[in-house]
């Protein structure tokens, strides 16, 4: 099992930038891919970005590509999410998860998750 803690969010406005960072520890050999997901409220948790643990492969979402930036730090065993540009359609609980399974943006694939982090961007 891999225990994830993300930090970072807050109360930000439209056209601010705030960086994610989820930190894992535990079997992180096991790691493949570490993804962000995000619910908001009344919504379902939808994916946002991957990054596989070996290698550069990411992925976006349409809705964040090109505002957001998904990186890794291998030597602390951390990802990272910076986020550009907030909308506040980008107002949500982000989770942190990771997948052992292979290279997978679906959120039944990933078996470890943070709590989650609120980032709420203000109009």
């Amino acid at each position: 099992q891999v225990q994830l803690v993300e930090s970072g969010g807050g109360l930000v406005q439209a056209g601010d930038s705030l960086r994610l960072s989820c930190a894992a520890s535990g079997r992180t050999l096991h790691i493949y891919t570490m993804a962000w997901f995000r619910q908001a409220p009344g919504k379902e948790r939808t994916f946002v970005s991957a990054i596989t643990w070996v290698g550069e492969w990411t992925q976006y979402a349409d809705a964040v590509r090109g505002r957001f930036t998904i990186s890794k730090n291998q030597g602390n065993n951390s990802v990272i999410l910076q986020m550009t540009n907030l909308k506040p359609e980008d107002t949500a609980v982000y989770y942190c998860a990771t997948s052992s399974v292979g290279w997978t943006v679906r959120k039944s694939e990933y078996g470890d998750w943070g709590q989650g982090i609120q980032v709420i961007v203000s109009s």
